[in-house]
């Protein structure tokens, strides 16, 4: 199977047995931008976590981590007009920023995602 990029929900999905994290973990060759990855340990951390801890556990489901490259940050960036009415964030611009680069599938929990359409296939896991 191919690259497939996951969003911080379905990195959680996965950490919190949650519906939907059996999609994901049958991946078998998953990244995420180090800025989801960022938003995962914040929500362990502000569940009183160890940040170190934390970091390990985000980053377990995970076959590699990117980094936020200029390229990705352009597309980020430019898909704010094209995402605003859906309320996605930075962190979900740059999920998407990552999949379009890397020409992937990206996996979610949002359900809001389904009305995109950028060019690449957006699994919705729930």
């Amino acid at each position: 199977m191919s690259k497939a990029v996951l969003d911080a929900s379905a990195v959680l999905a996965i950490l919190n047995s949650e519906p939907g994290a059996e999609k994901v973990q049958s991946l078998g060759d998953a990244v995420v931008c180090a800025v989801n990855l960022a938003e995962v340990q914040s929500k362990l951390v502000s569940t009183g976590i160890a940040p170190e801890d934390a970091w390990q556990a985000a980053s377990s489901p995970v076959q590699e981590i990117a980094e936020f490259t200029a390229e990705q940050a352009k597309i980020a960036g430019s898909l704010t007009a094209l995402t605003r009415t859906l309320g996605l964030s930075l962190g979900d611009r740059t999920c998407l920023a990552l999949a379009i680069a890397l020409k992937a599938p990206v996996y979610t929990a949002d359900r809001t995602w389904k009305a995109l359409r950028l060019g690449i296939p957006i699994h919705v896991i729930r």
